[in-house]
């Protein structure tokens, strides 16, 4: 009988520990990323450009390039700079706009990318997307996954402690996602990728059930291999689909409606998950995702990210516009204004205060 497999894009590296970023070198040279050690690695003016100069005596082969933001002209403008060198490898290094222009450029390019996160805002940093803005508002690419990513949890404490709630909602919010994905092939047909299922939905409970905080670095260690593990998994599936469902929805309607006064993209699909567990008549996993989420500092209540509840309801109205042709619990109740008042009502006091 033949052995029948496939192969899963990852990354050959995965480095997620206290101190992981002193042996950055070591570690690309050692996996033969790059052994040569020329590297071209984008930084922002924040988190990265401070790193700089601590890391920089180890990587003396290395070109750095200053990226001015997250957008599709910046990740252009870093292909065009680079494209001339002789590099083995480019480094995104710092948050997530940086990792995904750095993403963009590499894939232009045709090198590969190694991620070094200096946050857990998301699940992007090791995912096959690069989100950037653009004239028309904010678009996502296809690019290849990273061929490593290196995480140092001593540099993930340093960040404000919003970016890793951030980055706690954007996982848990994957529990949410698979449901909805699980939704539409029982109602629709959808083909359902079960490993990619599995991988993102494991990553959620993971974070939802560890009884841990911010401040402990098993707690981030368990955070930070979830979002690499979603990203895996949307490359199983070749879609966002393991990740992306109503919570997501919510979230995109929030940017869309109210662009200057969104929150951060964790809170929002963090809300949006709970919410959305407790319309798929969920309600305990919701009381209990909402419970967990408190307990990180993250709002379970519109207000509490300076939305009244008028303007939830019209999010989640409009929440399905965003994503033409995904089907999640909202597209399947197809809820009109005062359905959603009643039922967000009702969800209102199943979880509290």
């Amino acid at each position: 009988m033949p052995v029948l497999t496939r192969l899963i894009p990852s990354p050959v590296v995965v480095d997620i520990r206290p101190g992981a970023l002193d042996d950055l070198g070591c570690v690309l040279a050692d996996e033969r990323i790059s052994q040569s050690g020329r590297l071209a690695i984008a930084v922002s003016g924040g988190s990265g450009a401070r790193l700089r100069e601590r890391i920089a005596p180890s990587l003396p082969g290395a070109d750095w390039y200053q990226v001015g933001g997250g957008t599709i002209d910046d990740a252009v403008r870093l292909a065009g700079a680079i494209k001339a060198g002789r590099y083995d490898a480019v480094v995104g290094l710092g948050g997530g706009k940086i990792i995904d222009c750095a993403k963009f450029a590499a894939a232009r390019v045709g090198l590969p990318l190694v991620a070094v996160a200096t946050n857990l805002a998301h699940d992007g940093l090791c995912s096959p997307v690069a989100t950037l803005d653009n004239d028309a508002g904010r678009g996502s690419y296809g690019v290849p996954n990273p061929i490593a990513v290196v995480i140092d949890l001593n540099v993930i404490r340093e960040a404000p402690i919003r970016f890793v709630r951030s980055g706690i909602g954007d996982a848990i919010s994957n529990i949410s996602a698979v449901a909805d994905w699980e939704l539409a092939h029982r109602i629709n047909g959808e083909k359902i990728d079960g490993l990619a299922a599995a991988m993102a939905r494991q990553a959620g409970e993971a974070v939802l059930r560890h009884p841990g905080g911010a401040g402990d670095d098993g707690f981030l260690q368990v955070l930070a291999e979830a979002l690499v593990l979603t990203g895996i998994a949307m490359s199983v599936s070749g879609d966002s689909r393991p990740s992306s469902g109503a919570c997501h929805e919510i979230n995109h309607a929030f940017d869309l409606l109210y662009p200057k006064r969104a929150a951060a993209h964790g809170e929002q699909c963090g809300l949006g998950a709970a919410f959305a567990m407790y319309l798929r008549g969920a309600h305990e996993e919701s009381a209990h995702m909402a419970e967990v989420l408190r307990r990180h500092g993250l709002p379970v209540l519109p207000e509490e990210i300076g939305f009244t509840p008028d303007e939830f309801v019209r999010a989640v109205e409009f929440a399905p516009e965003t994503r033409p042709g995904r089907f999640t619990i909202l597209e399947h109740l197809d809820l009109k204004t005062e359905q959603i008042k009643d039922v967000y009502a009702d969800y209102v006091k199943a979880i509290g205060s």
